[in-house]
């Protein structure tokens, strides 16, 4: 290994390409074609199957195609331990084999001449499905201006469909850095090029073969639910199935297992009609977490755009999860239940300077990266180390690709994009007219599918909540923060609450969108669950080996008298009233509203907010508590309130609230107070724990499939924070005549007793913190 300083001037200066072996062997690898990018198993000019090859690295100045031999076959000597030998400098001739390889194998180095627009590109004749493969790259060494080219690197073509292999099977070795990981100045590191052979530690593209649509596709039928009907259910695959007593012990934590019917049967009888999956991208597991004994547990580190997670398969290798991922969404959709994919496209798993070289970082850093204005540095707005350039054409059609990819091979029915502002982002500030954003809306494919924004990043200006174009959707972290300030008693007024009951028509009307646009949600995977969420004022995530640092402070959480679990029979009552009031409040409101799965029957990560490296019982969804006499009743009171959602149309309505008269001389919603008057401006900017809402069933705009006018019941709702009784004064003629109770939190399973209506104009006695849901009736009892 030379000095530093030699590194360092010879990175200036460039590198010379490594010995790409015998002219006269290139017929090995014929012409093909730049596109599609990727590995696509297909015929030849001849009517020789083969793959072709396609990677567009623009700045390299040669590409080498790696092929790997089954593990079996391999000997294990390459390039391990740093000594010089097969493959440690690059220098081999073009074919031959070199040991090496994550899971084994020998490898093959085939080079690619052939270059078009960037685009390096060969057909190899007799390569099929199966095959294991991998690129080198070869460039300039130059981190000054950002050149990171190593051909000792290993790199995993950002087009797979498949990935073999685990980044975290012997950790991030040193071996994976382009740099030297451990050189002695670590202000230095990542401009001394490190030449050991990575090969043995990085995980193998697969060549997988796209199955014609009847395949697997044949009898699907995606649900194409509403906005409006929509009701989402995030989960992760792993934690849901890994202790749900139905699913076989060999499908639990896989695609399989939420495939199983008795996951699909359990979320059609929760009544959702989507699961948003946490990220299902092949994604790799940070160091640091690793030297912890931890891993990646959330997968927001995703390293393979088109390949799914391998370690959620019940049979990795060869490309078969491809397969078992399909038959999962058919699975779901058969039961009538989207899929919405959580995806990161804002950064990777190469963190920044001081991180691996894995992919992007190694095929053309300047070429996919925001680098800092000196180069040798990233820009980050994500938190992550780095930032993909999302205003370069070639860095938008690896996305879009992706995206079509997800949608027309994988059968999935949407996404939600993690830190959606990045992938807004010009030079340097978000701006809803990026090219991103607009490639997006002419999309023939993406357009039609549900599209959710996570609207902020970490940089400055990344706060963008409600500022998205039509056709997307947000998550309404506004709605979050209003719904557990109300139920703490924190809420300065009243006049954030009643705008974020109603869809937000504060933060979405504006640019033409409608209440859909407002996903509405109390908790989310990161933070603390809803049991958590009424149990803890404070983080506990000693777990994650950072000192208790990570993890928001800014919970909005209360304990109900005691700092985690109690044994007091009131504390513990009160909170399970808190939960029910939160969904109660969350599925009364217009938007879409978005479960977390677990909540529904007081899943608790025991106060940790920031579960991301806890893939064991804390971040696990514990199904036993379905059976716990004191929480079981909290999922039928959830499953109740989705019913009462899908039966009334005036809780999914399509356009804003308008306040203004109907037919029948009501105004479709008005805001009345607890001596039932209707509410004034000065009520709105006033202190109160206690606000109902008349909602017309006769004032909902828009019409059915068959141009028919949509008529509901109408109904009233009271939200009582308070923690003593409040006599409330039902609103008489012409409201209504009378009024039938629907939903009374203060019961277990939300079930009001049996009685006579109740009087219109007359009190009715609302007990302290409670959610009262109220059927408006005429004169005549109807």
């Amino acid at each position: 290994m030379s000095s530093a300083a030699d590194q360092q001037t010879a990175g200036r200066g460039g590198a010379v390409p490594l010995a790409m072996g015998e002219p006269e062997r290139a017929a090995a690898v014929w012409p093909g074609s730049p596109s599609p990018l990727g590995a696509a198993f297909r015929t030849g000019p001849g009517g020789e199957q083969g793959t072709n090859f396609a990677l567009w690295a623009a700045g390299a100045e040669a590409v080498e195609l790696c092929l790997f031999d089954d593990a079996d076959d391999a000997d294990h000597t390459g390039g391990a331990d740093g000594a010089e030998g097969p493959g440690s400098n690059g220098s081999v001739p073009d074919g031959s084999p070199v040991p090496g390889g994550s899971g084994g194998g020998r490898e093959r180095r085939l080079p690619l001449t052939d270059r078009t627009d960037g685009i390096w590109h060969g057909f190899v004749p007799g390569v099929r499905p199966g095959q294991r493969y991998g690129y080198r790259v070869h460039g300039p060494w130059d981190p000054w201006t950002g050149a990171r080219w190593n051909p000792a690197k290993l790199l995993l073509d950002p087009y797979a469909r498949a990935v073999d292999g685990d980044w975290a099977a012997a950790g991030l070795a040193p071996e994976l850095y382009g740099h030297v990981r451990d050189w002695p100045d670590q202000r230095a590191a990542d401009t001394v090029r490190d030449e050991r052979d990575s090969a043995p530690y990085v995980p193998k593209g697969v060549v997988v073969h796209d199955e014609a649509p009847g395949d697997v596709w044949l009898d699907d039928r995606r649900p194409k639910t509403p906005w409006r009907d929509s009701v989402i259910y995030e989960l992760h695959v792993r934690g849901f199935t890994m202790r749900h007593p139905g699913i076989p012990p060999r499908l639990r934590g896989t695609y399989a297992g939420l495939g199983h019917p008795a996951a699909t049967e359990y979320l059609r009888g929760l009544g959702v009609t989507a699961v948003e999956l946490l990220p299902v991208h092949a994604f790799a597991h940070e160091d640091h977490l690793l030297r912890r004994g931890l891993r990646n547990y959330w997968g927001y580190n995703s390293i393979g755009y088109f390949a799914p997670h391998p370690g959620y398969a019940r049979a990795p290798g060869a490309g078969r999860e491809v397969r078992e991922f399909k038959e999962m969404v058919r699975a779901l959709h058969a039961a009538g239940i989207e899929v919405i994919l959580d995806v990161v496209y804002n950064h990777t798993a190469e963190s920044g300077e001081l991180g691996p070289t894995l992919s992007l970082k190694g095929i053309d850093n300047p070429g996919y990266y925001r680098l800092a204005p000196d180069a040798r540095h990233y820009t980050d707005y994500t938190g992550c180390g780095n930032t993909l350039d999302v205003t370069r054409p070639q860095v938008i059609r690896l996305i879009t690709d992706s995206l079509r990819y997800w949608v027309t091979e994988m059968g999935v029915d949407g996404f939600r994009f993690d830190l959606a502002a990045t992938l807004a982002r010009s030079h340097p500030d978000v701006d809803m007219l990026s090219p991103f954003l607009a490639v997006i809306a002419q999309d023939p494919v993406l357009r039609r599918v549900k599209l959710i924004a996570e609207p902020w990043d970490v940089g400055a200006g990344g706060y963008q909540t409600g500022a998205f174009p039509p056709l997307w959707a947000e998550w309404n972290d506004r709605f979050r923060d209003a719904v557990r300030d109300f139920w703490r008693g924190a809420l300065p007024d009243m006049r954030d609450l009643g705008y974020r009951l109603t869809g937000s028509s504060d933060l979405f009307e504006a640019n033409g969108r409608g209440p859909y646009a407002s996903v509405n949600f109390v908790t989310a995977h990161d933070g603390f669950t809803l049991r958590d969420l009424v149990s803890y004022e404070r983080k506990h995530n000693e777990g994650n080996g950072e000192g208790n640092r990570d993890g928001s402070d800014d919970n909005r959480s209360w304990n109900c008298g005691a700092e985690g679990g109690s044994d007091d029979p009131e504390v513990t009552a009160l909170r399970r009233r808190q939960s029910r009031n939160m969904l109660a409040t969350l599925l009364l409101a217009t938007g879409v509203p978005m479960l977390v799965a677990g909540d529904e029957f007081g899943r608790t990560q025991g106060g940790n907010n920031n579960a991301y490296c806890q893939d064991n019982e804390v971040g696990w969804v514990d199904w036993d508590l379905l059976a716990d006499p004191l929480w079981r009743p909290l999922h039928t009171f959830t499953a109740r309130l989705v019913a009462l959602r899908r039966r009334h149309p005036v809780l999914r309505r399509r356009a804003f609230f308008t306040g203004e008269r109907t037919a029948d001389g009501l105004r479709d919603l008005a805001w009345f107070t607890a001596a039932g008057a209707e509410m004034t401006p000065d009520d709105w900017y006033a202190p109160a724990h206690c606000v109902g809402a008349y909602l017309s069933g006769r004032g909902i705009t828009g019409r059915d499939a068959r141009g028919r006018r949509i008529e509901d019941d109408s109904l009233f709702a009271v939200w009582h924070a308070g923690a003593d009784p409040v006599a409330f004064l039902l609103p008489g003629a012409p409201w209504a005549g009378g009024y039938e109770p629907l939903v009374d939190t203060g019961y277990e399973d939300g079930v009001p007793p049996s009685g006579p209506p109740l009087p219109a104009g007359a009190p009715v006695q609302v007990a302290g913190r409670t959610v009262l849901v109220l059927r408006a009736l005429d004169a005549r009892g109807e």
